[in-house]
């Protein structure tokens, strides 16, 4: 048996307690139907299609209507807020390829994903590594990825709460928000903000670190290699245009899906309730259970293909595709009972309190909680 059937083995046997008994990931895929988890690749195509339709409709509409002047001001930041909103949709799609959703087929996932990743200046394989390591290690305090809190006992956490005290906490959440959602993205990818100590500084393009060591350096270079290509189209694009308008066209939407991107996840996996474990109490499905499914309005779902109402679901099972997880959903909460998270709070309230966090500190042996 090879060391990835042994790590399958152990993550379908590993149990959490849903208030009655013990359940393991193994029971939990059985009770929820096999068709679920299916792949139709056609299916997922018209996915494809409809968000990037949608996307290059409004794009066709600013580009016939709206005039490169300040008065169009505020309406070509009302078209980045709105196309940038249903480009986040082809970036869900091409993280669902990273996780193997579109197709049997590694070509054919990477092919894709790499597509529609590399459109949108991801670095498609770079950040499909980094995104395992996310899954591997969900809510583990020093293993994790992305979103790992600060320790109390950490300088730079006694930082934060110096800085929230003296400001207020209503504009301590809107201070770390914002910076969230206008530079968490860029901070990450460059510098590894949020990713677990263990590592200490990683980067995915300053290379190697120990998140992505020399036999993964090829991807990486691969992955970069498709941006420099997509920024000399961009540059090309500019000179037979303007650079203005390639920042009004693209650019305004491209800071608009870094914006929900950071977000979506910066909600799926902060909450004041939800705890972290050390290694002592941490395990693969505890971690993944502590997940947070939000409550996004109905025409956001449909746009981002309910990645942030059905991401539970996604944690344990993530090559399940999209259009089967809200059906899969059902079943799951049904399993699991009181051990599945659901927040009701409107989507900015929640961003509103996650905001106010800063750091946690250990009540238990191994359980760390927000202070």
């Amino acid at each position: 048996m090879t060391s990835s059937q042994t790590n399958k083995s152990s993550i379908e046997n590993d149990t959490v307690f849903n208030g009655e008994k013990e359940i393991s990931v193994g029971d939990i895929r059985k009770f929820i139907p096999a068709e679920y988890f299916v792949k139709k690749e056609s299916r997922f195509l018209i996915s494809v299609l409809y968000s990037l339709s949608l996307t290059l409709f409004t794009a066709f509409l600013a580009d016939r209507y709206l005039r490169l002047e300040w008065a169009y001001l505020p309406l070509w930041i009302a078209y980045a807020v709105i196309n940038g909103t249903i480009a986040t949709g082809l970036w869900v799609l091409g993280h669902e390829c990273g996780h193997k959703a579109f197709s049997d087929s590694d070509l054919a996932n990477d092919s894709l994903g790499y597509v529609l990743h590399t459109a949108l200046l991801v670095p498609y394989f770079s950040w499909q590594w980094s995104h395992h390591v996310h899954h591997s290690k969900c809510n583990h305090l020093t293993e994790g990825e992305t979103h790992v809190p600060r320790v109390d006992t950490d300088p730079k956490a006694s930082m934060y709460i110096k800085l929230r005290d003296i400001i207020g906490v209503e504009s301590f959440s809107i201070w770390q928000v914002l910076n969230i959602l206008v530079i968490g993205w860029p901070a990450y990818l460059i510098f590894g903000a949020t990713g677990g100590p263990a590592r200490g500084f990683t980067s995915h393009f300053i290379v190697p670190n120990k998140l992505f060591t020399k036999d993964k350096l090829i991807k990486v270079h691969l992955s970069n290699l498709g941006l420099v290509f997509v920024g000399y189209l961009l540059y090309l694009w500019a000179k037979q245009t303007s650079f203005t308008y390639v920042f009004a066209i693209y650019f305004g939407p491209y800071l608009i899906v870094n914006c929900w991107l950071t977000g979506i996840t910066f909600l799926q996996h902060t909450e004041e309730t939800v705890p972290h474990y050390d290694k002592l109490a941490w395990s693969w499905l505890r971690g993944a259970l502590c997940t947070i499914d939000r409550n996004y309005p109905e025409f956001i779902n449909a746009l981002h293909f309910d990645i942030g109402s059905t991401h539970v679901v996604h944690h344990i099972f993530h090559e399940m595709p999209h259009y089967n997880a809200r059906e899969a959903n059902i079943y799951l909460k049904q399993i699991l009972g009181p051990a599945y998270i659901k927040d009701k709070k409107s989507v900015t309230r929640a961003l509103f309190e996650a905001g106010k966090l800063a750091c946690v500190s250990e009540r238990a042996q191994g359980f760390y909680y927000w202070k």
